[in-house]
């Protein structure tokens, strides 16, 4: 299983050119599995001994034990992934996760800043003075651009083009995006880069935010400082990077925004993906329509 594995993360790395992110997630739940059907190593076992009642045995045990349903789904499509690269490189005669089916997921409206909200996180950074030009700068551009965190922090000097106002984006699959840049964000940038001057080893991978220490800005510490400063506006959602991401796209939508232009906008490759906003921009729509049109029924 081992050799398997990783000749199938070396596949998606470098053929299918996946994010270091979804590489590692992968990664996580494929070792899940094998650890699940060697029970913990102590039986050795080859792909080819897998078949369709294990595979439905260790969904049953990640239900029974309380897992999500959403990442049960996301482990079920990581193993018909897995499976079916084996089945294509002659490793295997046949897919025995291709019918293999996750419980039906409920989708969950994603949380979100209502504008007031995000108005007030936009004013006030909660940083040392050091810090504080790159952390507007960043919560501009997640709120501003809906950036996925890992997009954020993979951002180069070289990716903005303050003269037109634009950023080149590198999201999922490699595949990158032209995204227009907001006044306030834009404004936020150029005072950031005004106390950043280019050094004097520039490269076109010297990354546009770096942590304390000089190196490239992680995920981690993306969220570490997301949570920090949205706690400081509102305790009524999770403080995370995909919070501005919903949040960029839900007042997009509540303002009148074409829901195919929010998906573009956000790298999604489906409009399916996409639509889950429309549960929130609905009840902006049902007060427009309760409080302008004459059979609405409402009262007046």
């Amino acid at each position: 299983m081992q050799t398997a594995i990783s000749q199938f993360l070396s596949h998606l790395k470098n053929e299918r050119n996946l994010s270091p992110e979804t590489l590692r997630a992968y990664r996580s739940d494929l070792v899940q599995f094998t650890d699940f059907v060697t029970e913990g190593g102590r039986v050795p076992v080859t792909p080819r001994e897998i078949g369709r009642s294990r595979l439905r045995g260790y969904l049953s045990s990640l239900l029974r034990h309380g897992s999500d349903p959403v990442s049960i789904a996301r482990k079920a499509s990581a193993l018909r992934t897995f499976f079916g690269y084996l089945c294509r490189e002659e490793l295997l005669s046949a897919n025995p996760a291709v019918s293999l089916k996750a419980p039906k997921r409920t989708r969950r409206v994603p949380g979100f800043l209502n504008e007031r909200d995000a108005q007030a996180l936009m004013a006030a950074p909660a940083s040392n003075s050091d810090l504080v030009l790159r952390d507007r700068a960043i919560l501009e551009l997640l709120y501003g651009a809906g950036l996925r965190a890992s997009e954020l922090v993979g951002l180069n000097r070289k990716d903005i083009d303050l003269e037109n106002a634009s950023l080149k984006v590198l999201g999922k699959g490699r595949k990158e995006r032209l995204l227009p840049l907001g006044h306030y964000a834009a404004d936020a940038l150029k005072a950031f880069l005004h106390d950043q001057p280019l050094p004097s080893d520039f490269q076109h991978s010297t990354p546009l935010f770096t942590s304390p220490s000089g190196r490239r800005l992680t995920t981690d510490g993306l969220r570490r400082l997301v949570r920090r400063n949205i706690r400081q506006v509102s305790a009524s959602t999770k403080a995370s990077p995909h919070v501005l991401r919903h949040t960029f796209a839900t007042h997009l939508l509540n303002r009148g925004a074409d829901l195919r232009a929010v998906k573009e906008l956000l790298g999604h490759s489906r409009l399916s993906t996409t639509q889950i906003y429309t549960h929130m921009a609905m009840d902006r729509l049902k007060q427009v329509y309760d409080q302008a049109h004459p059979r609405s029924g409402k009262e007046e």
